[in-house]
């Protein structure tokens, strides 16, 4: 059986009992990938001898979960591949639909990449390479919030929270905002009714598409004036169909971009 929180996989199997966030510290402190001790002032990479390069680290990132999402989920849409740890990204204390997952080698996250856009649930799921430093970071985060680090950790403590998280109403607005998780199959009457409380200009709103035309998941959206969009953003995190949709402030420039982008 899967672990409560999580499960320390092999082969694709699951060794039972065996949490993986009540043991991610041991785990970092062994793996050749990891070098964190007490003496060291931050997290370094391992350093390989004999002039060999380490293989690339083997993490990706998860975006577009559900929110009710566990450490079982995601095993189960990995299903067949190694995973090590998965590690479920929280913001101000609620789950933010990302998680970082930890695979045995760089092959497995080659796999993994091939279940981007596959669906969990109704929802689909967006899997990406990430830096090492994403994951470490966010490791430190929780690590750093569960209280693991003992008065004898020396290292740079994680940022605070107000500086992890990154605060919308602090950022520069416009009149555009962009849409991001929205579902694949969405059109402008279904944009125009999820802000259907504000005003918005209608004729400037674009989905978003690859050049071989398939939908991105975002959109830009032009509103009336500045503090139109500004208040509009209270709308983030709220659903189209079975999706949450994510708002951020964004710029013409950008919204032209993405426009050139799906006419290429």
């Amino acid at each position: 059986m899967y672990g409560s929180r999580g499960a320390m996989l092999g082969s694709g199997g699951v060794s039972d009992g065996y949490e993986v966030g009540s043991k991610r510290q041991r785990m970092m402190e062994s793996n050749p990938y990891f070098a964190v001790s007490s003496g060291m002032s931050s997290y370094q990479p391992y350093s390989y001898g004999g002039g060999f390069e380490p293989p690339p680290f083997p993490v990706v990132r998860l975006r577009g979960l559900p929110f009710n999402c566990t450490d079982i989920d995601i095993f189960k849409f990995f299903a067949g591949l190694d995973i090590v740890d998965v590690l479920l990204v929280n913001k101000n204390g609620r789950f933010s639909g990302e998680a970082f997952v930890l695979f045995a080698g760089s092959m497995q996250v080659e796999f993994a990449l091939q279940r981007d856009r596959q669906n969990m649930g109704r929802r689909y799921v967006e899997v990406f390479r990430c830096k090492r430093q994403d994951y470490y970071h966010a490791v430190a985060a929780e690590v750093n919030y569960e209280g693991i680090y003992d008065n004898d950790f020396h290292g740079t403590p994680p940022p605070s929270r107000a500086k992890r998280f990154n605060d919308k109403d602090q950022m520069e607005y416009t009149e555009i905002l962009k849409m991001r998780g929205l579902p694949f199959s969405v059109k402008k009457p279904e944009i125009v009714e999820f802000f259907g409380d504000f005003k918005i200009v209608e004729d400037r709103i674009h989905i978003a598409c690859r050049p071989d035309g398939k939908a991105t998941g975002e959109a830009y959206v032009e509103f009336a004036s500045v503090e139109e969009a500004k208040r509009a953003m209270c709308k983030d995190k709220m659903t189209i169909g079975s999706r949450y949709v994510e708002l951020f402030p964004s710029t013409p420039d950008e919204a032209r971009r993405a426009e050139s982008r799906s006419r290429q």
